[in-house]
């Protein structure tokens, strides 16, 4: 295995890890951002106004394209053993 492939490997394992992560992270970041906005507004600082709604939306976002997700790990999966095979 020579540096090029293994610098592939590490770039498909970042690219697969991003793309599985950022439907959750820009939620969240999202939703984080228009709670902060609305509890300044009506200065309500209550813990689990910042919480319940991430918590929801993160489930949902699950729900939804969870089957994506898995699809996206089992794509990788499958590379990866390719290229054990490809190596023996």
């Amino acid at each position: 295995m020579t540096t090029s492939d293994i610098s592939e490997l590490f770039h498909a394992a970042m690219i697969a890890a991003l793309k599985v992560s950022a439907p959750i992270l820009i939620i969240s970041v999202l939703l984080g951002l228009v709670v902060s906005i609305f509890q300044a507004a009506t200065q309500i600082h209550e813990q689990t106004l910042t919480f319940v709604p991430k918590l929801i939306a993160i489930g949902l976002i699950l729900l939804i394209l969870g089957p994506w997700m898995i699809e996206t790990m089992n794509d990788f999966t499958l590379y990866i053993f390719g290229l054990i095979i490809k190596f023996n």
